[in-house]
């Protein structure tokens, strides 16, 4: 659809999900994301809602049985409390792969993305 605001293709995304646990946790991080930080705005790329701060900070992807937050600089953040469980073998990125039942560390993960947008801050001197 053309013409829809990158925040809008999200809108449409979650609502298309209808009671589909992938919608509720694709909204859930959403919300978790932009509160974690004032300088994150929304963008939509690649057919998903990737969150930004002076460059790409994480996209969130939907698949058949996850959804995936993936940090496009994953490598280089510290991750106390070991949240990422996917790509660990990238060179860059890593993901956090959701399932139905996961639980979430709202703190840890705020505290991730806060991480991320200070390093594209950073990297951008």
């Amino acid at each position: 659809m053309a013409g829809l605001t990158p925040s809008q293709e999200i809108d449409r995304q979650i609502k298309d999900l209808g009671s589909d646990w992938r919608g509720k946790m694709l909204a859930r991080l959403r919300k978790l994301i932009l509160s974690a930080s004032s300088d994150l705005s929304e963008e939509w790329k690649w057919g998903t809602a990737v969150f930004v701060s002076k460059g790409n900070v994480a996209a969130a992807g939907i698949f058949k049985d996850h959804v995936k937050l993936n940090f496009f600089k994953g490598a280089s953040l510290k991750d106390p409390k070991k949240l990422f469980n996917a790509g660990l073998e990238a060179k860059g990125s890593r993901g956090i792969d959701l399932t139905e039942n996961s639980k979430l560390d709202e703190a840890a993960l705020k505290e991730l993305i806060r991480e991320a947008v200070a390093l594209n801050s950073a990297r951008k001197k």
